[in-house]
């Protein structure tokens, strides 16, 4: 199949200025051309008078052809050099035709269009020179206006493709920008994945510990069942507070902060009304009023304690979990959450991994490290570094 070269859409302000250089440069040939038949009729040449008038026959259709010199430049050009060669009143027009290959086709194009209308011209002078000038200073103006024409429209050429460039460049800038937005875009809502899983699965975990000890304890009195129904709903209005606030701060970043490591004592109080056993040594003071830690760092550190304690409800119900912080400002801080052997099979056997990969790409977006894996004990452990700016 034979590929369809579409005829890019010109703008009317782009005809319009076509139009205005047709005239700013057709006129001038006109008026040469005018001035040539004046001075034929004051300076008779010795030829007969159909010469003269079939020269300027030939100047008028040559001003006519310059209106075709954008579709078929080098056609017009050197049709325009060879009726010079016996056509005095084309010359203006030829010298026209010439700028106009130079702007619009490569330079060997250009060389071979300007020796033929050098050719033509230097034929012209040498069968009917002028008697008032010396020739070596004719040929002099030929070669000089010829030069000064092809610089003139390499000029023109240069300026077109470096504006040209420049339009590739914008074009290439708003796709390049389309691309970061939709970047940014695709980054949020991983990120916004990330800050769901992470909250709803700490608090749908608590739902579901107390839940299902109002559906296996049904002999339970009525101030457990009530205690444990006012977990459940607690859990449930917490739950919906917090995606709240996620989505706020996804949507208003100027809202309020995330949760950071102080607010780890409330992670530890919850997860032990849920009935899990935790041990907090922070070594560090960060969850104490002690050394605080940057926003992100903090709220790093968070997101693992919350997932972890997550991941022992769900797998290792009623274990006992040690979270120890250690570290000091100017150097890292290490948080580590080791949870011993589950007393019984997991309630939530298997999992995705998302949470903890989501731990991983936080790590890393603050230069921090994270590892995870079993214990020699059978319980398992997950640890976090950051660096801890002073």
């Amino acid at each position: 199949m034979s590929a369809v070269t579409e005829t890019p859409v010109r703008t009317l302000r782009e005809t319009v200025g076509d139009r205005v250089a047709d005239a700013a440069l057709i006129v001038p040939a006109a008026a040469v051309m005018v001035i040539t038949v004046v001075g034929q009729a004051n300076e008779p040449v010795p030829v007969s008078a159909w010469v003269l008038y079939a020269d300027r026959v030939t100047g008028v259709l040559s001003l006519l052809a310059l209106w075709w010199r954008r579709r078929y430049p080098v056609v017009v050009g050197i049709a325009l050099a060879v009726a010079s060669s016996f056509s005095e009143t084309t010359a203006a027009a030829a010298i026209v035709a010439l700028f106009t290959v130079a702007v619009h086709r490569p330079a060997r194009v250009t060389a071979a269009v300007c020796a033929t209308s050098l050719a033509a011209l230097s034929g012209y002078q040498l069968r009917w020179p002028e008697a008032a000038v010396p020739p070596l200073t004719v040929f002099v103006i030929i070669g000089l206006g010829h030069l000064a024409t092809v610089a003139a429209g390499l000029s023109v050429r240069s300026r077109r493709a470096l504006v040209a460039s420049l339009r590739e460049r914008v074009a290439a800038a708003e796709v390049e920008a389309q691309l970061r937005a939709e970047h940014a875009e695709r980054e949020a809502r991983e990120a916004l994945a990330r800050e769901m899983h992470d909250v709803l699965g700490h608090r749908l975990s608590l739902l579901s510990v107390h839940a299902g000890a109002l559906t296996y304890h049904r002999g339970a009195s009525p101030q457990d069942r009530a205690r444990a129904a006012e977990v459940v709903r607690e859990s449930a209005h917490r739950a919906l507070q917090d995606l709240r606030e996620v989505i706020g701060v996804l949507r208003a970043p100027v809202g309020e902060p995330p949760p950071g490591a102080e607010d780890v004592p409330e992670l530890v109080d919850e997860a032990r009304r849920a009935g899990t056993p935790v041990e907090l040594r922070d070594e560090a003071g960060v969850t104490t009023g002690g050394p605080s830690l940057p926003g992100t760092h903090g709220h790093t550190l968070y997101r693992l304690v919350q997932e972890a304690l997550t991941n022992v409800r769900k797998h290792a119900a009623g274990a006992l979990v040690v979270i120890r912080i250690t570290g000091r400002p100017g150097d890292h801080v290490t948080a580590e959450v080791v949870n011993a052997p589950p007393a019984g099979p997991p309630s939530h056997p298997g999992g995705s991994g998302a949470g903890l990969r989501g731990l991983r790409e936080r790590a890393r977006l603050v230069t921090g490290q994270l590892d995870h894996g079993p214990t020699d004990s059978g319980g398992w452990r997950v640890g976090l570094r950051l660096p801890w700016p002073s």
